[in-house]
């Protein structure tokens, strides 16, 4: 055990935000003498094990780095080292024929390395699920416990200045809540581009495939088509030559009849020179 791994006991520990958790009471070590896990008392929950990757001494403080963050990390940069490899074997290849042969073997390895990879990503996919739930739990207590504290407030149980504690305390919480759930969403979205870019990398070529489809549209689909519709007719109709068709083949409406007026005021007419003429 070296003198720094020495001073790590006794020194109070804390997380990334600095939120304290315990005091480390002691280590345990491999055969070789380096340490594996350390203990930390962390009052009403015990004493908890700790793996000694996961802590950083800085000064008179140990900080904590949350399990979820350091396996990300590690895929993350296990997956971006092996996707630039297979990058380089491509381009190799590309610019020398003769080597393909040879790279093939390097290729079906880090084809394996990214399938291997591919296993621990849905671990880890997993424990950042599980890491939300848990923070989305916390910010809902924390926010129960401050519109507890606002109603104490209001009902004269508490005095101002707790109430401000509380207030702080509470946005210090949220605060902390808020930003590893913003990281776990970006380590979210760094794994979905990184599988983008895999299945970019690893899909077959779909070059020759379009070329035919769009061989296939422009030559065979029109002609399919114009075997399929009818003829057009070689002289269009007009309205013209339709008209004396409808014609004859409606039935022929009848003249109205005179109007009675008219034939009334005949009629007056001859009594009235009858009348005159005796």
């Amino acid at each position: 055990m070296t003198h720094d791994d020495i001073d790590i006991i006794g020194k109070n520990v804390k997380d990334m935000y600095g939120t304290f958790m315990g005091k480390v009471i002691g280590t345990i070590t491999d055969i070789d003498g380096s340490i594996q896990s350390v203990g930390v008392d962390c009052g009403s929950q015990g004493l908890q094990q700790i793996q000694y990757e996961q802590l950083v001494v800085q000064g008179n403080v140990v900080i904590f780095i949350p399990k979820w963050r350091l396996d990300s990390q590690r895929l993350l940069r296990e997956k971006q080292l092996t996707l630039r490899r297979l990058k380089a074997l491509i381009d190799i290849v590309s610019e020398n024929d003769d080597m393909k042969a040879d790279a093939e073997i390097i290729h079906e390895k880090y084809k394996s390395k990214l399938a291997s990879l591919d296993e621990a990503e849905q671990q880890i996919k997993a424990k950042l699920e599980a890491r939300l739930t848990e923070l989305d739990e916390q910010i809902k207590s924390a926010k129960m416990l401050l519109f507890d504290a606002k109603v104490q407030y209001k009902s004269n149980e508490i005095s101002d200045n707790t109430f401000e504690t509380v207030k702080t305390c509470s946005a210090e919480l949220i605060e902390h809540v808020t930003h590893e759930t913003a990281e776990i969403s970006n380590v979210k979205r760094r794994i979905a581009d990184l599988d983008a870019e895999v299945l970019n990398i690893t899909a077959p070529p779909q070059k020759h495939l379009q070329e035919s489809a769009v061989s296939y549209l422009g030559n065979s689909e029109p002609q399919k088509i114009q075997s399929i519709l009818p003829e057009a007719p070689t002289a269009p109709v007009t309205y013209s030559s339709a008209v004396p068709f409808i014609a004859e083949s409606l039935p022929t409406i009848p003249e109205p009849p005179k109007q009675v007026k008219t034939v009334t005021s005949n009629n007056e007419d001859d009594w009235l020179a009858r009348m005159e003429a005796q």
